[in-house]
């Protein structure tokens, strides 16, 4: 009997294997074939997905965002629920939440290099700049969410203007997440997590 395809595991062996011949080689050597052969098919199985490189970036750049998404998602919950728990520390939830976005463990620091390289590419590739621009908007959209719920609890200092301090908060994890995946031995995880707090200090109010 012929071999029975589960499509979804399929597509996920395909994505897997894109990112991971990505953080280990660079996006250049992403290729059709080396995709293939990283996944153990045939570049006609890998075909079945994306048809060349550029839709390769994007079902990259795809499940890249789903990853990180699906961690972010677990504490958002709890976070941005309009009825929290009683007792909940929600200077500590915001801080656990916005640190996913952060180089923090080896799963992490590849994940933001992958982005990092994204980003990067998106400068010279049209094709790709309309999906780097999504996900730069969907970790901004997070970080006023996180603003507008803190504000809503009375916690953040009053006359704030949320636009703006969506803007910084947004550029200073932007600008922790270079630093560290350039530097890791420089900028660890610690220091990450310590600027991070003295910042969402800064805007609390009491």
């Amino acid at each position: 009997m012929p071999k029975i395809v589960d499509p979804v595991e399929r597509r996920q062996a395909v994505a897997d294997a894109v990112l991971r011949v990505a953080a280990r080689e660079g996006l250049e050597h992403a290729s059709l074939r080396n995709v293939a052969e990283e996944a153990g098919l045939a570049i006609g199985s890998v075909r079945h997905y994306v048809a060349g490189s550029s839709e390769l970036m994007l079902f990259a750049m795809q499940e890249l965002a789903r990853r990180i998404d699906a961690r972010i998602r677990t504490h958002a919950r709890a976070l941005l629920d309009p009825e929290p728990t009683p007792g909940t520390d929600r200077r500590e939830q915001t801080a656990r939440l916005l640190a996913e976005t952060l180089p923090l463990d080896a799963r992490r620091r590849e994940e933001s290099a992958l982005w990092l390289s994204f980003v990067t590419a998106a400068r010279t590739r049209p094709e790709l700049r309309p999906r780097a621009a999504e996900l730069q908007s969907g970790l901004d959209e997070l970080v006023r969410r996180v603003l507008v719920e803190t504000q809503r609890s009375g916690a953040l200092l009053p006359g704030l203007d949320l636009d703006l301090e969506t803007r910084r908060l947004s550029a200073l994890l932007d600008g922790l997440t270079l630093q560290a995946v350039q530097h890791p031995d420089l900028v660890g995880p610690d220091e990450l997590r310590a600027v991070l707090r003295r910042h969402l200090d800064t805007l609390a109010s009491g």
